[in-house]
């Protein structure tokens, strides 16, 4: 088995958890390869137990025939490692170092056994939809997709903006708001549902568009097929807005129109055998806590 691992930087509470991983790996014999950057940050803070290769890109990975790829920290560095990954279907599990950590589900107290699951193949893939944004500039370059959400914003100092939305090239809407959420069913539980936007399940066929601080309160978020192609034309007092695509951002200009559509390609997420998205959803939202209902 060969498996690639990705990471960020981290405070020095999270090195002894590090640590256990590159133990297990190498009393398992398993071929791990660690990404340059990371490699750089944790040499000479964790003692390596046996030798690794090093990989920088998506063309080392698919070079390599890498079986899993195991991201380090919270649900951030696993949008990053999805940019890694692409379109080679490599299976993704995230070690939560962070906070809440929807996507990157496993805590730092059951690293053993998660890895042990990943040797003996004891788990299931989690296929999400990516999103995949369009424009005559060609942004964010091979990066074009998003796992969690794409987001329209105006900038810091700007006045607010109005957003056309048009779908299938009918018109939808104009929002008059600070910007605009098109979000998947994995992003509905992030940028999104602080905005008001609904929870929807992986699997539902569904996006779903989300203002940001709408003017009109009357103006609220509405769930599309992923069937659909949305495209965005931007008004405003500023001439520029900034353009998201997960953790990436871009300023464009408000003559630039963009689409936002299904990707060709989607993120396999790995789910162990005792854990499902309800359970996700009970034990990071805090569901059932609290004591006054019982």
């Amino acid at each position: 088995m060969k498996i690639a691992i990705y990471g960020r930087q981290f405070n020095n509470t999270v090195l002894p958890h590090v640590q256990q991983i590159f133990n297990i790996l190498a009393e398992q014999n398993i071929e791990t390869l660690v990404h340059d950057k990371y490699n750089h940050f944790i040499s000479g803070k964790i003692f390596f137990p046996k030798k690794f290769q090093i990989y920088r890109n998506y063309q080392d990975l698919m070079s390599s025939d890498v079986d899993v790829m195991i991201s380090l920290g919270g649900d951030g560095t696993l949008l990053d490692t999805v940019t890694l990954i692409r379109d080679s279907n490599i299976p993704v599990i995230g070690i939560n170092f962070g906070r809440l950590g929807f996507l990157a589900s496993i805590n730092k107290d059951d690293i053993s056994s998660a890895i042990n699951s990943l040797i003996k193949k004891e788990y299931t893939l989690d296929k999400r939809v990516q999103l995949c944004i369009e424009s005559e500039l060609n942004l964010f370059g091979n990066e074009n997709f998003a796992l969690n959400d794409v987001t329209i914003h105006k900038r810091d100092t700007s006045a607010m903006m109005i957003v056309h939305a048009y779908l299938n090239g009918d018109f939808l809407n104009s929002y008059w708001a600070d910007g605009l959420i098109v979000a998947t069913p994995t992003g509905s539980t992030a940028y999104s549902l602080s905005c008001g936007g609904p929870i929807m399940f992986p699997g539902s066929g569904n996006m779903v568009v989300t203002p940001i601080s709408p003017h009109n309160l009357n103006v609220r978020p509405i769930v599309l097929s992923d069937t659909n192609v949305l495209s965005f034309e931007i008004e405003g007092r500023s001439s520029k807005y900034l353009l998201t695509c997960d953790s990436r951002t871009e300023v464009i200009d408000t003559s630039i129109k963009v689409r936002v559509k299904k990707a060709d390609f989607g993120i396999n997420l790995i789910r162990l055998n005792n854990e499902n998205y309800l359970s996700t959803l009970r034990n990071k939202l805090l569901w059932g806590i609290d004591t006054r209902n019982y």
